[in-house]
């Protein structure tokens, strides 16, 4: 049992201390859950007027939670309590108001994050890939104030309940400047300009979490088959996409996204019961992020009945110590490559955007046994190289042969799958650099 799993809830929020009646009280959150710990627990700010404190690890309510937990019954009641005589009723979850969010749905002739993806990044998109992906995931645009040009990323739970809209402004590179909340930006709005807050906007406020389902949950009804590839930002579950392909079949990946790093957690993943998830974690120092993800998805495997977690490696494989340190993310590495190579089915001649020959035609069989032992003969009849091979721009591999060895058990275990091809891809580029550096 994690001495941590209890903490102060961070922020400056404070509500009415049980013992004082004065509202400096901070009360303690089940980082598990997201959810608040039963009113009592908490500690008062008047440290010298009131210094109520109440720990849950103090009084027993962690140890009796953790055995409850696991099945082991028990009658244990706080020794503090409640100071209510009849306990508040929790008030329904209010959600964002449609006809509010429908204004977002437009003026993407601003949005910055749009119009670098149509012309300002290495490799532009089609616009009907654009068009697309902002319809299914409902990305939207704020036209006006200080976060004008920003673009919206919409939290949709599975029952099309809007529960929160992210804020994110970007420079010309598609680097974050900026994150905020829509009903924040409201607020704002309302206070600077001393006018009565709309009715719904208290009620919403009033949600002890905003951002409680997945980006992209609404999508889970409508693709019950597909593989769900899990990452933390909605951003880089959209350059997945735009990637790796709609899910036009069972085959294609459907792209999630937590919020952020601390956000994997038991009631998020409730709506992948039954599903395979890959989790693309963010890269970081040490592979601290790799870590909590990993442990995370065997704490939630144990939880929810069906769902199948797999984290993958892939970057803490390739990526250099200095991209650790930074909290890279798959985007970043996939920004830097052209997208027609991860989908070189949809490909047609007639297309203006993409006249030259396709690289990798070769390399793209239904069956890849032949091309498989092919890179195993070649591979085992080689002194692999003992320093680092600079495979693209900005990725390097530093331990050859565990690259292959997962690589080559990746393109077996799912042979002739397209969303496992640049893997296959990879294989080749490596065996062509290694030819290359010896003519060298």
């Amino acid at each position: 049992m994690s001495n941590h799993r209890y903490i102060f809830e961070k922020g400056s929020k404070k509500y009415v201390c049980p013992e004082c009646n004065k509202k400096r009280f901070v009360r303690y959150i089940d980082i598990e859950s997201g959810n608040y710990l039963p009113e009592q627990y908490g500690k008062c700010d008047r440290l010298i007027n009131c210094s109520y404190e109440l720990s849950p690890y103090k009084d027993g309510y962690s140890k009796a939670i953790w055995k409850q937990e696991q099945g082991v019954k028990t009658e244990w009641t706080s020794k503090r309590p409640m100071f209510r005589d009849k306990p508040r009723d929790k008030p329904e979850k209010a959600f964002f108001p449609l006809d509010v969010f429908n204004k977002t749905l437009n003026g993407f002739e601003k949005n910055i994050f749009i119009q670098n993806l149509l012309s300002k990044v290495a490799f532009p998109f089609n616009v009907k890939d654009i068009e697309k992906v902002i319809a299914m995931y409902y990305l939207g645009t704020i036209k006006n104030g200080y976060r004008t040009g920003a673009v919206t990323f919409p939290f949709i739970d599975i029952d099309q309940n809007i529960r929160a809209v992210q804020v994110k402004q970007f420079d010309q590179a598609n680097h974050t400047t900026g994150t905020d909340f829509l009903h924040s930006i409201i607020e704002k709005y309302h206070a600077q300009n001393n006018i009565e807050p709309p009715e719904w906007l208290s009620a919403y406020n009033k949600n002890d979490t905003k951002v409680s389902c997945l980006f992209g949950e609404h999508l889970l009804s409508k693709y019950p088959n597909n593989t769900i590839a899990l990452v933390e930002a909605p951003k880089t579950a959209i350059y997945g996409t735009l990637y790796f392909g709609f899910p036009k079949n069972s085959k294609g990946l459907l792209w999630l996204a937590v919020y952020n790093l601390s956000s994997l957690n038991v009631n998020k993943c409730k709506a992948l019961k039954n599903r395979k998830v890959l989790l693309f974690p963010d890269l970081s120092k040490n592979g601290k992020a790799f870590e909590l993800w990993s442990n995370k998805a065997n704490e939630i495997q144990t939880k929810i009945k069906g769902i199948q977690f797999h984290v993958s490696d892939l970057l803490e494989q390739l990526a250099p110590e200095q991209d650790k340190e930074q909290g890279k993310d798959i985007a970043d590495y996939l920004i830097t490559m052209d997208w027609r190579m991860f989908r070189p089915h949809q490909v047609k001649k007639e297309d203006p955007t993409f006249e030259l020959t396709d690289p990798y035609k070769e390399k793209q069989p239904k069956d890849w046994t032949k091309e498989i032992e092919e890179l195993e003969t070649y591979f085992e009849n080689i002194e692999l190289p003992k320093q680092p091979i600079q495979l693209y721009s900005g990725i390097s591999i530093n331990d050859c042969r565990k690259f292959i060895e997962t690589h080559i058990a990746a393109v077996k275990n799912n042979n002739g799958k397209t969303s496992f091809l640049p893997y296959l891809n990879r294989l080749f580029d490596l065996k062509e650099s290694i030819i290359a550096r010896a003519l060298i």
